[in-house]
């Protein structure tokens, strides 16, 4: 069992809260700041941005996000830095979220080899096909590095092919497009996640457009976690370096809506 599934059975009543920032948004500095204080308020796992130019999978908010990370010199040699120094005072699982070029340029035994010596405990690259996940996962499975599946509502014909070969937890998509806050989710997931369920013993945390407590009870009633990411981003775009209150008070009462 990896650390990420156990985050997920030792969370407070046993539903886990994910939360997301952009690594270098407005600084790095800040960036650890800020999930110290998630982490105080009671995030379960940590999932930090590496900035990248095109990242087809945000929306407007994480997309300016990643802009003003990168305008400030923001690197991933610099995010495992980052991460190393988290490392030193947080004991929740941390999870990339990046893009498969980042990756690629990298190089793959670099970075996850860098990965491992830091405590990265899992990744999502929402670019990377699943026909070709072998190529990274060869290299990120014997380091230790969780390669996270994610399940679309588009994927109903895939589920036992993409749930029985996955790792740490299954991120399941809540609608079609970008990530973005959305108004309401209409995706039948209670049926969605009963599917997955049917093939795997993997936990399943929801993401794409939830942001309030109310969506986040609800899917919590038939996931095992709620995954958090533009709703933050605008917490620290509203609020730039004096976000960290405004993210924590936001984290404890997503929290408290999954208890």
């Amino acid at each position: 069992m990896s650390r990420i599934q156990e985050a997920f059975q030792k969370a407070t009543g046993k539903k886990a809260f994910i939360g997301f920032v952009t690594a270098g948004d407005p600084s790095l500095e800040q960036s650890r700041d800020f999930v110290l204080e998630m982490v105080r308020a009671g995030m379960d796992i940590v999932e930090i941005g590496i900035p990248f130019s095109d990242p087809i999978a945000e929306g407007p908010v994480i997309q300016a996000a990643n802009i003003r990370a990168l305008n400030v010199g923001t690197s991933t040699a610099r995010i495992f830095g980052l991460v190393e120094a988290l490392r030193q005072q947080i004991q929740v699982p941390v999870v990339l979220l990046t893009y498969l070029n980042p990756v690629f340029q990298y190089g793959y035994e670099r970075f996850f080899t860098r990965c491992q010596a830091v405590g990265v405990d899992g990744i999502i690259i929402p670019d990377l096909p699943f026909e070709e996940r072998e190529e990274v996962r060869i290299v990120a499975d014997p380091l230790g590095v969780d390669l996270i599946s994610l399940i679309a509502p588009t994927s109903a014909s895939r589920i036992q092919q993409i749930a029985t070969d996955a790792r740490g937890f299954l991120y399941v998509v809540s609608s079609l497009g970008v990530t973005g806050i959305r108004g309401k989710i209409e995706t039948d997931l209670a049926s969605l996640i009963n599917a997955i369920r049917q093939v795997s013993s993997l936990p399943t945390a929801v993401g794409f457009g939830i942001n309030t407590p109310e969506q986040a009870a609800a899917i919590g009633k038939v996931a095992d976690g709620v995954i958090v990411g533009s709703a933050m981003v605008k917490i620290i775009e509203d609020h730039g370096v004096h976000a960290g209150r405004y993210l924590y008070e936001y984290v404890r009462q997503m929290k408290e809506a999954l208890c």
